[in-house]
């Protein structure tokens, strides 16, 4: 049986090849509220990059922008434009669409991996595992994908979790860098426009908050049965946006990603 990232990355039959690249199309059902979850549609913009790439390239980065709320129920179109083969990156520009309007868009970037110098700046995890507390209400199904552990008393707004806040997947995925890059996809847009909050801020108001942008930067591979912890902190709010800046790390510390998001934020 597939795993539930492989359901949700899945395309309808019919793919459809031209000059300038491929157009995939699926449903999604996985939101907040009436709108889509960021991160899924991510995650499937992802993996149809990488079904118009060489099987060797792993995924490396990603830079989005959410153009406009996307609506459940509502099939999505993915079109993926092949900007660059290189002998060692591949990069690919993804547009999805609803009812023929744009609502989101996306670069991503494909490496050839090389064995080279691995290093990282060293610092503390802000939260060890055993001192995190299991979050057992989330606010929707499709969050149960994950088993969450949070700081005592850090729970968010609706049972949402705050960073920083510890993962793993309950479910068993399979050993596919791809599908594995977009798990993370997946559940990096979680949290982060509650991070970029500023300080002494309230709730949103009539505007809203949202997802205006969102960077994702693959260090090394991830295993998602395995506990990692996502903190995010906010850096600056000015002219009503919000950025916050983010890292997924291993239970050893080892570096897994680095995350940056700016938010809409109209209190």
């Amino acid at each position: 049986m597939p795993s539930w990232i492989a359901d949700l990355v899945r395309f309808n039959e019919g793919v459809q090849l031209d000059r300038s690249g491929h157009t995939f199309h699926t449903s999604a059902t996985s939101g907040v509220g009436p709108r889509l979850y960021g991160g899924l549609i991510a995650a499937q913009a992802l993996a149809a990059a990488s079904a118009t790439v060489d099987s060797t390239r792993v995924p490396q980065s990603l830079h989005a922008y959410f153009i406009k709320g996307g609506r459940i129920g509502v099939d999505i179109e993915f079109t993926v434009e092949i900007t660059r083969d290189g002998r060692s990156f591949n990069t690919r520009r993804v547009t999805a669409e609803q009812d023929g309007a744009a609502i989101f868009e996306m670069l991503a970037s494909f490496h050839q991996p090389e064995t080279t110098t691995d290093w990282q700046r060293e610092a503390p995890l802000p939260l060890e595992l055993t001192d995190a507390t299991i979050l057992t209400k989330l606010p929707v199904a499709w969050a149960d994908h994950f088993e969450m552990r949070v700081a005592p008393g850090q729970h968010g707004h609706d049972d949402w979790p705050v960073q920083p806040f510890w993962f793993r997947t309950r479910e068993p995925v399979e050993d596919d860098p791809v599908l594995r890059a977009c798990a993370l996809t997946f559940i990096s847009d979680l949290g982060l426009v509650s991070s970029a909050r500023p300080p002494g801020g309230g709730r949103p108001g009539p505007g809203g908050a949202a997802s205006l942008d969102h960077a994702l930067w693959l260090h090394r591979p991830s295993d998602p049965h395995q506990w990692h912890l996502y903190q995010a902190v906010a850096v600056s709010h000015s002219d009503a946006r919000g950025l916050a800046r983010g890292s997924i790390h291993r239970e050893d510390g080892t570096l897994i990603a680095s995350v940056a998001q700016e938010s809409l934020w109209r209190i």
